[in-house]
């Protein structure tokens, strides 16, 4: 049976198929039925004889159950026969999605289900109940695309399985890697039903319906303008705590070996009202931090109003350049950094993935004087070598980039910075590989992610360039990069042995359910026990620890990947600066410094 309060939700669904037999008007039925009242002369008996005349075609035609014989317990149907009791048979469409890549991919994802949620699909976190498989997949290097291509090959068996007893699943590609291999996504063995590109989930619901005739669907149209402005994604964060608002979309900056502006296009920044729409209701819905998305975050340039669109040169990081003309007029990015931050000053605010040409003063300096800001940046590096990096068309040298690096840490103290870099690249030669290897000794990151280069085909690298590092060169060096990078994070992680650290509460432990973890401003994931802690760290009563509480712990050992502590009381941004600090190096507790976590 349904509830009757679901049934106005139930119309808004697509018809499976129609009774097209039309029942003779009658006065009183089931209440899930209605009818035209008879005519106004019909006497009591004629109606009588009506009514059992229908009972008695209904009794001996097919049953409710005879139309969803066969169908899986987890498709939901309804009968509604009303009006001039033509029936019609709905279904609620199960939807699955599986997401790959960058926090981008992510976002994605909420936005395509935010666009078919409006359109009455359901979804299910179990692949077995779905209807439709959707993966949001990433292009970035080969790896990432074997695991679609190994990850199509099983549900595509799963789909065979599924013709000979259930209804059909349809399996959907999203994303980058439905940009850039749509032709060999089609012919390869008919793996896939669904094409949507990065500019294309609008148009999802009307793919959707194409393949349901047994055809092939595909949309990966890049656009100059799509932002999904209006579209406010369906957030999954982890209990709500966290959640990624997307600022920007696509590249200007044509790396030689990015393949990001062919899969999703140029630069196009979103409107910042609608950004502070979003987040506002964030704040509202109790979320405790945001991270602003885009490609390139740190280049975003509004230009959707009269006011904005001024003569201003856009300003860079000192020493650095770009592949295109300086761009004029437009919102920047340390305004929206501003109002975003204004919202709520309880709510912490990160941002991801910068360039490091887009740091002018005005960034740093807001970072370091709004308490909500988190003091961490990540500065994607990819090579210490200069001549690496101009083959890379990075627009700056291993000496602008250190310079930079100094400027930060002047600016913000107590910064934490990460970074990305890449090993074996076209023309990389062992003594560009030991300049990495120092610049990275040199700056002091206690993130980072480090990758052996993949050329991919549309690439400035893929045209002109040779890739040619033997592999085994290259994952050599990436092993020595990360060997001296997890060294360096750790000898950073350890210099806060001692210090108070303001932690947001994400959950259990993946190892311990005895334990919790959380994040500190500096991105730092941090360990401790779940113990009853202070209101207030001069209070007497206790309570319990709740995701999304921000809690002061006390550092006790480190790792290069984590931090290990004890809580001591809950807390708040706004009183952060009066708890949290770092002792000096005479005070720390030594003997705790190589315990692990």
């Amino acid at each position: 049976t349904f509830d009757p309060g679901g049934m106005e939700y139930l119309r808004t669904l697509k018809p499976i198929f129609t009774v097209t037999q039309h029942w003779p008007p009658v006065s009183r039925i089931q209440a899930r039925y209605c009818s035209k009242l008879a005519s106004a002369v019909d006497t009591v008996r004629e109606k009588k004889k009506t009514v059992d005349k229908f009972k008695s075609r209904l009794s001996s035609g097919p049953s409710f159950q005879d139309f969803v014989k066969g169908l899986p317990p987890f498709v939901y149907l309804a009968l509604n026969v009303c009006g001039d009791a033509k029936g019609v048979l709905w279904l609620i469409v199960a939807v699955y999605f599986e997401t790959y890549g960058c926090q981008m991919n992510v976002n994605d994802t909420e936005i395509a289900w935010s666009i078919l949620q409006k359109k009455g699909y359901q979804r299910t976190a179990h692949l077995s109940e779905a209807d439709v498989v959707l993966l949001v997949t990433c292009s970035v290097r080969e790896k990432a695309e074997q695991t679609i291509w190994n990850r199509l090959q099983q549900l595509t068996a799963m789909k065979r399985k599924r013709l000979k007893t259930h209804t059909p699943m349809k399996i959907g590609i999203l994303g980058c890697m439905a940009e850039r291999l749509k032709m060999e996504l089609l012919e390869r063995e008919k793996l896939v039903d669904v094409l949507a590109g990065p500019d294309a989930y609008r148009d999802l619901p009307r793919l959707l319906a194409v393949s349901d005739g047994g055809q092939q669907a595909c949309n990966v149209l890049l656009s100059l303008e799509e932002t999904y402005a209006d579209v406010m994604p369906v957030h999954h964060a982890p209990r709500g705590h966290s959640a990624f608002v997307s600022i920007m979309r696509g590249c200007d900056n044509m790396c030689s070996y990015c393949i990001v502006p062919f899969t999703r296009g140029r630069e196009r920044s979103r409107p910042v009202r609608s950004i502070l729409e979003e987040v506002r209701m964030l704040s509202d819905q109790g979320v405790k931090e945001v991270t602003l998305l885009g490609q390139n975050v740190n280049s975003y340039r509004d230009t959707s109003d009269e006011q904005f669109c001024g003569s201003d040169a856009t300003k860079l990081s000192r020493g650095f350049k770009t592949v295109y003309q300086t761009k004029r007029g437009g919102l920047r990015f340390s305004d929206l950094l501003d109002q975003v931050s204004r919202i709520d000053p309880n709510v912490r605010i990160r941002f991801t993935s910068p360039h490091p040409k887009d740091f002018p003063d005005e960034v740093l300096h807001l970072i370091a004087e709004r308490g909500n800001i988190c003091k961490q940046i990540h500065l994607p590096a990819q090579s210490g070598s200069s001549r690496v990096l101009k083959a890379m068309r990075r627009g700056y040298t291993r000496e602008a980039y250190l310079d930079l690096v100094r400027n930060i840490k002047q600016i913000i103290p107590d910064v934490s910075l990460s970074s990305d870099f890449i090993s074996g690249f076209c023309g990389e030669t062992e003594d560009d590989h030991q300049q990495t290897l120092s610049l990275i000794r040199e700056v002091g990151y206690n993130v980072g992610f480090l990758f052996a280069y993949s050329m991919r085909k549309k690439t400035h690298a893929f045209h002109r360039l040779q890739d040619d590092v033997p592999v085994e060169v290259k994952q050599r060096r990436l092993e020595e990069c990360i060997t001296v990078f997890r060294g360096e994070a750790e000898r950073v992680n350890a210099a806060l042995i001692g210090s108070t650290q303001l932690v947001l509460v994400e959950g259990e432990s993946k190892r311990s359910a005895e334990d919790l973890c959380g994040r500190t401003d500096g991105n730092m994931k941090v360990i401790f026990p779940k113990e009853d802690v202070h209101v207030q760290p001069t209070a007497f009563s206790t309570v319990p620890i709740s995701v999304g509480d921000y809690v002061l712990v006390k550092i006790l050992s480190a790792n290069s990947q984590s931090l290990r502590g004890r809580a001591l009381s809950l807390s708040s941004l706004r009183a952060r600066e009066v708890h949290c600090r770092t002792p000096p190096e005479d005070q720390r507790d030594e003997h705790v410094a190589h315990t692990q976590p």
